[in-house]
């Protein structure tokens, strides 16, 4: 096994695109597991499966092939051979993922891929439950978070991407749901780990915050 450095937090914190470019400077792997977990979303929805089968969810998890490339600089994810790195971004899909990772046999399946990932390569984790759940003996863990509204602020650009117009207050009102049904499922919640080192993003630019982590992972 490799390095694995674990990055948790909330969503709109910052993690993914820190995670990504802390990856690039590293020469690691990138893995973003809420790609994961909205891709497993994408599929129930599609298959119009109610996210409260955690059955049917969990084995749609099983079924699907879910992985990441970098195509000019940009990270795709794709469902089976199907590009969705947009699809997954949707309002829709937002708001129904965290339900879908509250179940357990859904975090079961893909937390075992997730450990396949790191018996490869070098990787730069992101998710909720890494440093806790997935890799609790990481040899670097982080927890990357930030006010509120900042965290809608950096979501508005996500969403314009995929021609959706949502307010600042509709995506904080997202974000503090998200918030509530992660910290608060029965599994592998959304938690700092106790070793972590938590990185405020709130006042932070996107280099500081980039620089903060490798700064410790090269010392």
């Amino acid at each position: 096994m490799g390095i694995i450095v674990a990055i948790d937090g909330p969503a709109g914190s910052g993690k993914s695109s820190t995670a990504k470019e802390v990856a690039r400077r590293l020469g690691f792997t990138y893995v973003d597991t809420g790609a994961m977990y909205r891709t497993v979303t994408l599929e129930a929805l599609r298959r119009k499966v109610d996210v409260k089968n955690k059955n049917q969810v969990a084995q749609i998890a099983q079924e699907i092939t879910i992985s990441f490339k970098w195509i000019e600089d940009v990270h795709h994810t794709f469902l089976n051979d199907e590009d969705v790195s947009d699809k997954i971004r949707s309002s829709m899909v937002a708001d129904m993922v965290s339900q879908v990772s509250a179940i357990p046999g859904v975090r079961e399946v893909l937390a075992e891929r997730q450990r396949q990932m790191a018996m490869i390569d070098n990787i730069v984790m992101e998710g909720r439950d890494i440093g806790t759940n997935v890799f609790p003996d990481a040899d670097y863990k982080f927890y990357m978070d930030a006010d509120i509204r900042v965290r809608a602020h950096r979501r508005i650009k996500d969403y314009k991407n995929i021609g959706q117009d949502l307010s600042i207050d509709e995506i904080a009102r997202e974000l503090q749901k998200r918030d509530k049904i992660d910290s608060s499922r029965s599994h592998s919640p959304l938690k700092k780990a106790k070793d972590a080192i938590i990185i405020d993003t709130t006042d932070l630019t996107f280099e500081e915050q980039v620089k903060k982590i490798v700064t410790i992972i090269q010392h």
